[in-house]
């Protein structure tokens, strides 16, 4: 298995994206690994609305911030078609590896994630050099989705708790489904 089969299977490609190049520039503080992947021309599209292939209306450069590679920072670079599809019109395909509008690819933002429920976020931002502000965006989406999906209905009795954080007037106020043995906690602030 070559470098270039390494990567793609770390970046989880699937047809009709492959890795086109890659470059590490060196020169830059900290060392850049630049991906570029594309599909080849002529390739179809699944419509974002219906999910039919439909061929590529025009296409717009994006980039996302990936996990690093060793100690290089790693950007994922492609031409992001939008589908002519005869029903729904023009739309811009969704990558399999980025959430749309986010700026990271999603195992980057599965390890902030994972780091974010250990530590504060600010200590995270400056593991991963990215700046915390960037990495909220990331925290609210995900959050923002998991409460949308959070069902209280059953939740009879509640109990809250109020300690402080550290000295000062920073406190956490935690809010418990008493009836829960496993995983009481419903909300914290």
């Amino acid at each position: 298995m070559d470098g270039t089969q390494v990567l793609t299977l770390g970046l989880g490609l699937q047809a009709p994206w492959k890795l086109k190049d890659q470059h590490l520039d060196t020169t830059s503080s900290p060392h850049r690994l630049e991906l570029y992947v594309e599909a080849d021309r002529g390739s179809l599209y699944a419509c974002p609305e219906c999910g039919k292939a439909c061929p590529a209306h025009d296409f717009a450069d994006k980039s996302w911030r990936h996990l690093n590679f060793f100690q290089h920072h790693c950007y994922l670079h492609a031409r992001v078609p939008r589908t002519r599809c005869p029903e729904h019109g023009v739309k811009r395909v969704e990558v399999p590896w980025a959430r749309p509008d986010s700026g990271f690819t999603l195992l980057f933002e599965q390890a902030a994630m994972s780091l974010v429920r250990e530590m504060p976020v600010l200590a995270v931002s400056r593991q991963l050099e990215v700046t915390d502000k960037r990495l909220w965006r990331i925290v609210h989406h995900y959050v923002g989705r998991m409460l949308g999906d959070l069902d209280l209905s059953q939740v009879a009795n509640v109990g809250v708790d109020e300690t402080a954080s550290r000295r000062g007037q920073r406190y956490v106020t935690v809010f418990l489904d008493m009836q829960r043995q496993q995983e009481p906690v419903i909300f914290a602030v």
